[in-house]
């Protein structure tokens, strides 16, 4: 028996590899025969970059960036060799978790370090990109990454504000102002006459799993606004920001959508990435399938282990167990699915290509305990046991 094993993070508790390890642990335990197959699994977001660094010889690069309130930090970033593609988390350089509570304030944070990121790249000679916007703590429309891209946005304010200090006067990024959302609406005009050369060469594939639009009730400032900390009458001028960086950014795109779904993502970075360079969004766990050859993994496998920390009806909303459990069925294999707790509506993953899920949590504990590392290891490990002498020959 061949068993394929991909889970994803428990997240604050495993990481996917160390899920998976967990329960190949306790499938030997179990003392079954099984060829044991193991791939991390992410979604996009956070671990994506792990995920492939996994996988594939990589290059790390680490670079001084712009952090989301522009203070410096250290910031990585991957390129596969063979297919020399870089591999970037814009979480790395304007994550939500960056911040502290009190620093959330997404009229001032920026994406101008993802860019950063993305130059170093394009310098180095990079021409393919996939892209993980999941995290941000941003809503700048991605203003600030195409400023670190060599876009030029004229506007009137102060001196720091009014039109972006351009790469001829600098090398790369340094003396630049970063841009934020607050001075949206101060943009009067945008040129491209001296983004970063190579850029229009670029191919970005950019993780994205949400469909919202640009602008409106169910665009990027109204629906994941506040938990950047934006109050309602935030909201509403960042809304309004981004309508007019749409305005703004017809002036060189005539073809600019703010109702293309993903638009939104990120703060509006979806938007930019679809209207100022040449990309494409897709649903991250694809792309991480896609890329890591997880079928051809599947379809040698008699049976596909997946699962994540918490499994409920959100899990077939596009995330990667899913995902998983669709490819696996694609090739009539059967799947298993453990988590560190289900819910009662889990049961709608059964309808979606989980055959059976187990929790992992085996007693009442509270949440700390259940989240400690060596605790979640070794109850994963004894539940997979468990699961797995039923398998016994």
């Amino acid at each position: 028996m061949k068993v394929f094993i991909a889970i994803d993070s428990f997240k604050g508790s495993l990481t996917s590899l160390e899920a998976a390890r967990a329960v190949a642990e306790g499938i030997k335990l179990a003392k079954v025969s099984a060829d044991i197959d193991i791939l991390p699994l992410a979604d996009g977001g956070e671990g994506t970059l792990e995920a492939f660094k996994a996988v594939f010889e990589t290059d790390n690069v680490t670079l001084s960036v712009s952090d989301p309130l522009g203070r410096k930090i250290s910031a990585e970033y991957s390129i596969i060799r063979r297919s020399n593609t870089a591999i970037i988390e814009m979480s790395k350089a304007a994550g939500l978790t960056l911040l502290r509570e009190d620093e959330r304030n997404p009229l001032e944070t920026t994406t101008f370090g993802v860019g950063e990121l993305i130059r170093d790249a394009v310098e180095k000679g990079i021409r393919r990109f996939i892209v993980g916007i999941g995290g941000s703590a941003t809503n700048d429309a991605g203003i600030g990454m195409l400023q670190a891209l060599g876009y030029e946005f004229a506007g009137t304010g102060t001196k720091d504000h009014a039109g972006i200090k351009t790469h001829k006067m600098y090398t790369g990024t340094q003396n630049i102002v970063p841009l934020s959302a607050k001075d949206i609406m101060n943009v009067t005009g945008v040129s491209d006459k001296n983004v970063v050369p190579g850029l229009r060469e670029c191919e970005f594939i950019v993780a994205c799993d949400v469909k919202n639009p640009l602008c409106g009730a169910n665009g990027a400032s109204y629906v994941f606004g506040p938990q950047k900390g934006a109050s309602p009458e935030t909201a509403e001028k960042l809304d309004k920001a981004l309508e007019h960086f749409y305005k703004i950014t017809r002036i060189l795109n005539d073809r600019a959508d703010m109702n293309v779904p993903g638009s939104g993502a990120a703060g509006g970075l979806g938007f930019a990435f679809l209207n100022y360079t040449n990309a494409v969004l897709k649903s991250g766990a694809d792309i991480v399938l896609s890329e890591l050859e997880f079928e051809r993994h599947i379809k040698e496998a008699d049976i596909v282990v997946t699962g994540e920390g918490r499994l409920d009806a959100q899990t077939v909303m596009g995330k990667a167990p899913i995902a998983v459990a669709k490819l696996a069925k694609k090739h009539s294999k059967i799947v298993i699915a453990f988590a560190g707790c289900v819910t009662k509506d889990a049961r709608v993953c059964n309808n979606n290509g989980i055959d059976a899920f187990f929790p992992a949590v085996r007693s009442i504990t509270t949440l700390d305990e259940a989240m400690n590392r060596e605790i979640a290891f070794e109850n994963l490990k004894d539940t997979a046991e468990q699961v797995f002498r039923l398998l016994r020959k």
